[in-house]
């Protein structure tokens, strides 16, 4: 008779432990043991606990290769889930079997666990797991489907699959984590005051390894719901037409002031600051160096030379790489859209920027238009101070638009969505790339959904507080998709090919790099463990369909995108899975988690202009300003999104934190250490650093990084 011992580890999760039936099988290369139910004296699987059976076989199994686990009803008892973390076997000459499970089951049903050794499909060779490889991926490529969400938009979840699987019982999707939102009588939940409107069917028929954790649900709920009363039970959300005072608006979050948005509230139309925003605001991807200016935008040196001062002209600061354009060329023809019933306005300018000898960026000239001519004039800081911040708000206007549609949703939301589809698709569980990948796309498809029901629905709060709509933000996005490339996609690549290595005070880029090399570092280690040549990349057919699947979904198979459709060596991996992780978590962070800080004074983030860009000078007084700005309504609207996207709600990981130990081999976890460290030194340095300034820059500090995109 052989004794095996099983140590099984739940969850420490709210509601992650059954009272449902739990059976193990093993297996083995010489056999495999009975179905044993796993039963102790008391509960056996409360959340957080960890339990130790027996299992008697007749005779020794050789090599475990599989672990089955079964979950079955208990007496009359409803179903729940089940959140099993790990399971280890001691098998009886002492070897020890690590099982990382670290999902949730819902219903009755059966799972196979490999062992933790991460191994590619050139390292098995045993039919039985070759065939356990193509079952786990064949099941995995019927639950998670693409879908087509618009034309040229990067493919989406199709949440539909999940509804199917519940009415044909593959899944027993029955139970949810508990939401504290209420339900109106046609099935929507929403919050109180909130103007947003939740499809059940999007947000509940979600496979549950997906979904939101019942501690995130609740934490993103207590977000919400105190601000939006707080704006509902004064009127603000209900109250259309202009604001009467700039004053007023300071009032609208008056309990969630922080450090940064009342920095900006004091500095926000001063011309230092609006460069500074460039380098360190939440969109800070927009500034090419220029050596020579565009016909597009004809300006003469008399009219900066004020703002350049004696001893220098504009074709000297062109030569000594001191000039930059912020082109927002994309919104020249985009859809506009009507707000409260009236109509809104866009415009497409080109802002110039002169790095001045202080080192500071500061604007030289807007044009509002592509198009020069007499009715688009070059606004200069010699104008009157309402023509001149007139004109520096619809540049902030369009940096609005560009930031939350493309940098921002398009650029990380989307394409780790993307990611995170085709890693669950193409690759098993015991891949190393699943294993690595894994902890940055938790909780993205979730959001995403939660997004896509609530944000950029017909009617939802982009159609409410947007100028150009949801039919802008299509036009947006694809035309985004359309230009946008893999040196773009590249940190690095991206600050060298806009020439923008050399500016003093680019908190972003500096923070930024040293994030992508410990990224960088740490991969190349992973990626050198599990293959030893390029020979090794180029034969792992499961590598190959996953970097295939994200060209053809991610880039729609667009050549001239610069995406690899293919890896051939080692290099290419790790820069490619580099990028995936630093835009999934280091990229997110920077570009989501300061737009309260930034946009909480809405002069300085306006979502929406009433009145069309100037088309002369000297008109600008303070009361067409207010007019030109959001009404009451729409501002509210939108500060009360940013409040709560900025909001991180709990369960939080940050980067580099791997809770969930799917690595079981020394060398990664070795690994996983030194990239821990490596981070830990980064944010030492960024609080050192952020000690000496004004503002703060703490976007990019490691323990601030979400690992992936789940708000």
């Amino acid at each position: 008779m052989a004794l095996y011992r099983v140590r099984v580890t739940t969850g420490p999760y709210l509601m992650a432990g059954t009272l449902d039936n739990i059976f193990v099988t093993l297996v083995g290369t010489c056999g495999e043991s009975p179905k044993q139910r796993l039963d102790r004296m008391g509960r056996d699987f409360a959340s957080g606990s960890v339990q130790k059976y027996k299992v008697r076989c007749s005779e020794e199994l050789g090599e475990l290769l599989l672990l089955r686990l079964h979950k079955e009803r208990y007496a009359f008892f409803p179903q729940d889930s089940w959140y099993c973390s790990c399971i280890c076997v001691t098998a009886p000459d002492g070897t020890l079997s690590h099982f990382p499970c670290y999902q949730w089951m819902e219903g009755y049903c059966t799972i196979e666990l490999r062992p933790g050794t991460a191994r590619t499909i050139c390292q098995d060779s045993l039919p039985l797991l070759l065939d356990h490889r193509k079952r786990e991926l064949q099941a995995r490529q019927e639950c998670y489907r693409w879908k087509v969400y618009a034309p040229g938009f990067p493919r989406i979840i199709d949440v539909s699959s999940f509804e199917e699987m519940e009415s044909d019982k593959k899944f027993a999707l029955t139970k949810t984590a508990p939401c504290a939102d209420p339900g109106d009588s046609s099935g929507n939940r929403y919050l109180p005051g909130f103007p947003m409107k939740i499809d059940i069917p999007s947000l509940l028929h979600m496979e549950p390894n997906i979904r939101y954790s019942a501690t995130k649900t609740t934490s993103l709920l207590f977000n919400a719901i105190p601000a939006s009363l707080g704006m509902k039970l004064r009127g603000l959300l209900d109250r259309e037409g202009s604001w009467k005072k700039l004053d007023d608006i300071r009032n609208i979050m008056h309990c969630h002031k922080t450090l940064t948005s009342e920095y900006v509230r004091e500095h926000w139309c001063e011309d230092q600051f609006f460069g500074y925003q460039y380098l360190n605001g939440v969109n800070p991807v927009m500034l090419h160096c220029l050596s020579s200016l565009p016909s597009k935008l004809p300006i003469t040196n008399d009219m900066v030379a004020p703002s350049l001062g004696p001893g220098t002209c504009l074709q000297t600061e062109l030569e000594r790489g001191n000039i930059f354009l912020a082109d927002y060329w994309i919104l020249a023809e985009v859809p506009v859209h009507c707000i409260n019933g009236r109509p809104q306005y866009v415009a497409a300018p080109l802002c110039l920027l002169w790095l001045n000898p202080q080192g500071a960026l500061v604007p030289l000239a807007i044009q509002l238009c592509q198009t020069p001519g007499p009715n688009s004039p070059i606004f200069l800081p010699t104008d009157t101070y309402w023509d001149w911040l007139l004109a520096k708000t619809w540049v902030r206007n369009s940096e609005f638009l560009v930031h939350e549609n493309n940098t921002h949703f398009l650029c990380t939301h989307l394409l780790c969505e993307a990611f995170a589809m085709a890693t669950l698709r193409q690759l098993p569980l015991c891949h190393p790339i699943y294993k690595l990948l894994l902890p940055h796309t938790r909780y993205t498809l979730q959001v995403n959904t939660i997004a896509r029901a609530t944000l950029l629905n017909p009617e939802g709060l982009v159609d409410k507080v947007t100028s150009i709509g949801r039919q802008g933000l299509l036009y947006l996005m694809s035309t985004g998709l359309a230009h946008f490339t893999y040196t773009n996609f590249c940190l690095p690549d991206s600050l060298r090919a806009r020439g923008v290595l050399d500016i003093p005070n680019y908190h972003y880029r500096d923070d930024g790099l040293k994030i992508w090399a410990a990224i960088e570092s740490f991969v190349s280690e992973i990626v050198g463990y599990y293959y030893t040549s390029d020979a090794s990349v180029q034969q792992d057919s499961e590598l190959q369909a996953w970097v295939g699947e994200i060209f053809a979904q991610a880039f729609l198979g667009r050549e001239s995108s610069g995406f690899p459709r293919q890896l051939c060596t080692q290099g290419e991996l790790v820069k490619f899975l580099t990028a995936i992780i630093f835009n999934c978590s280091a990229q997110h962070a920077a570009v989501n988690s300061g737009q309260h800080d930034f946009g909480a004074w809405m002069p300085n983030a306006p979502s929406s202009m009433r009145q069309p860009p100037p088309q002369t000078k000297g008109t600008t007084t303070l009361k067409s300003y207010l007019d030109t700005l959001p009404e009451v309504n729409t501002t509210c609207n939108n500060i009360l999104l940013f409040w709560l996207v900025s909001q991180e709600p709990k369960d939080q990981r940050p980067l580099g934190t791997y809770p969930d130990e799917h690595f079981t081999e020394e060398a990664p976890r070795r690994s996983i250490a030194v990239f821990q460290n490596r981070l830990a030194q980064i944010s030492r340095d960024i609080q050192e650093r952020n000690r000496g300034l004004a503002l703060p820059y703490a976007y990019l500090d490691p323990p601030l990084i979400e690992n992936s995109v789940s708000i």
